[in-house]
């Protein structure tokens, strides 16, 4: 189960606020400002700081 376009466009990263899109690998939630991955577990994403893999 993928992650649903309408949640896609109103998750923004919590760092910064700003857009975040899917990688290409379709784990994660990418914030290029941030330059953080936010893991998708179990088809949730995880919009932790703390949590968010640096890229």
């Amino acid at each position: 189960m993928a992650i649903d376009k309408e949640l896609l466009e109103i998750l923004a990263c919590p760092k910064c606020k700003g857009s975040i899109y899917l990688n290409e690998k379709g784990d994660g939630l990418v914030c290029d400002v941030c330059r953080l991955m936010y893991p998708i577990k179990d088809d949730i994403p995880v919009m932790l700081i703390d949590e968010a893999i640096r890229l």
